[in-house]
Formats: C-alpha cells, structure tokens, sequence
C-alpha cells in the first residue's frame, strides 16, 4: 500500500496503524499519530485500518536538555 508518512511517499505492508508506529521501531508512548489531519487517539491503533493514499504524520517526543 502506498502511504505518506511525514511527507514521504511510501510503500508498506502495513495494515493498522499500531504496524506502522512498530515498523518504524518508535516507542508507543512517545509518538503522536495524525492521519489525514485528524489525530488517532493511542488507544484506537491496533484496530485503525489504513488506507490506501493516506497521509499520516507521527511525532516522537524525545526528551533532553
């Protein structure tokens, strides 16, 4: 399927959301997830299907100083 992740175009055999935060190996309780503008609450992840063309924004909060 062909997404847009963070303003690149992508092809992955990512089905829900929660594959794609772990397909990108980032730690869950950091990352923010928007996708086609409306940001996806944590807790929906596992069963938020993506489709095909989607543009999805995720924000991984690092801390530091």
């Amino acid at each position: 399927m062909v997404l847009f992740v963070n303003g690149t175009k992508v092809t992955l055999d990512c089905q829900s959301l929660a594959e794609l935060v772990d397909h990108y190996k980032l730690n869950r309780e950091h990352v923010v997830a928007e996708v086609d503008g409306e940001i996806v609450d944590r807790s929906e992840w596992e069963k938020f299907i993506l489709k095909d063309g989607a543009r999805v924004e995720l924000v991984h909060f690092v801390g530091g100083g």
